[in-house]
C-alpha cells in the first residue's frame, strides 16, 4: 500500500456549482410577476392620488366597504381584505375617518370588535375615483393582454391564491345585519 506524501494531492473534481436564485432561469416568472406588480401597483397609485387625493390603499377600502353587507365591516376583515395589518387598517380607517369617508363603531354583537361603515361622502369620493382607477387597470393591464393569456392568468393566479388561503375572510366581515349606521 502506498501512502501519498504530504506534497502529493489527489486531483480535485471541479467544485459543484451553486446555484443561486439570481440566475435560476424558473424564477424568471416570480420576478416577472413581482416587478409588474410594484410598478402597476405604483402608477395607479400615483394616477389616484393626483386626480383625486386618494392612495389605493384608500381607494381599496373604500371599495371593500361599498361591496360590503350594509357597507359595513369588522375592522379585522377589512385588513384581512385590504392585506394590512390590523394597526395599518387602523391608520388608514383613521384617515379616511377624519376626511368623512368613514365612521367606525363598536360592534354590538362583539364588544371585542369595532367596525367601519362608508358615509355618503366616502360613496361620492369612491366613485369619482372608480373611473381613473378602471381606466388604469385597463389601459396598464387588460388592453396589453391578450384575452385568451388573461384567461390563463386567471386560473394560475386563482390556483396560488386557493393554496395560500388559510381560511374564508368573509366569515367575520359583519357583526349584525340589524346595526343603525
Amino acid at each position: 500500500m502506498t501512502s501519498l506524501s504530504a506534497q502529493e494531492t489527489l486531483p480535485q473534481a471541479p467544485p459543484a456549482r451553486r446555484s443561486s436564485a439570481a440566475d435560476d432561469p424558473t424564477l424568471d416568472v416570480w420576478r416577472a410577476f413581482i416587478q409588474t406588480h410594484a410598478r402597476l401597483i405604483h402608477k395607479l397609485d400615483e394616477e389616484l392620488q393626483a386626480a383625486h387625493g386618494l392612495s389605493l390603499a384608500e381607494y381599496d377600502a373604500l371599495l371593500q366597504l361599498v361591496n360590503a353587507p350594509d357597507r359595513r365591516l369588522r375592522m379585522s376583515a377589512l385588513a384581512d381584505r385590504v392585506l394590512l395589518s390590523r394597526s395599518g387598517i387602523t391608520r388608514l380607517v383613521d384617515r379616511l375617518e377624519a376626511d368623512g369617508m368613514v365612521e367606525r363603531f363598536a360592534c354590538p354583537t362583539d364588544a371585542r370588535g369595532s367596525m367601519a361603515s362608508i358615509t355618503h361622502l366616502g360613496v361620492s369620493r369612491l366613485r369619482a375615483a372608480a373611473r381613473t382607477h378602471h381606466d388604469g387597470v385597463r389601459r396598464y393591464f387588460l388592453d396589453v393582454i391578450a384575452a385568451d393569456d388573461q384567461a390563463v392568468m386567471r386560473r394560475s393566479l386563482d390556483r396560488v391564491a386557493n393554496g395560500l388561503t388559510g381560511r374564508d375572510i368573509t366569515a367575520d366581515s359583519a357583526c349584525s345585519s340589524t346595526v343603525e349606521a
